[in-house]
């Protein structure tokens, strides 16, 4: 027997650029069609806030959020409720936390006494930090600055 006569078989190759071509085809095709959601704005509810050049107010995940748009509903934490949810919010939170902050961002259409209505409402709870959340504004130079 003759082990010089044996062959050898050809060790074999994959070739992988079809299947790498397909990935970055893949990957480009998530990258291109995915959107972008902004934490600051909630989607679904659209509010257009009055403009102010004050200064903007540090929020916490803990905040209590109210938002009023123009049609006269009202959202707490993203959440369609009334009058008598928002009681009861507040009395939950009061005893819970009572530094707890409520931002109200009421759009520019809502009334007033809309606003109002809710502040009294936060306070009679023993909710004393409210805010109203404002889009930031750069005064023109010809407006007075104050002071």
């Amino acid at each position: 027997m003759s082990f010089a006569q044996r062959r050898r078989r050809p060790v074999p190759v994959m070739n992988l650029t079809p299947m790498l071509d397909v990935m970055f085809n893949l990957i480009l095709f998530f990258v291109v069609t995915t959107t972008f959601v902004q934490t600051e704005q909630t989607p679904g509810i659209t509010v257009d806030l009055p403009r102010a050049s004050a200064q903007t107010v540090l929020q916490q995940d803990d905040d209590l959020n109210i938002w009023m748009p123009a049609d006269g509903s009202l959202y707490l934490d993203d959440q369609a409720t009334d009058l008598k949810g928002l009681r009861e919010e507040f009395k939950r939170r009061q005893e819970k936390s009572p530094d707890t902050l409520v931002v109200i961002k009421a759009d520019e259409g809502v009334s007033h006494g809309r606003v109002v209505q809710v502040l009294d409402l936060a306070r009679f709870y023993g909710l004393s930090k409210l805010a109203i959340a404002t889009e930031s504004q750069t005064p023109a130079s010809d407006e007075p600055q104050p002071k």
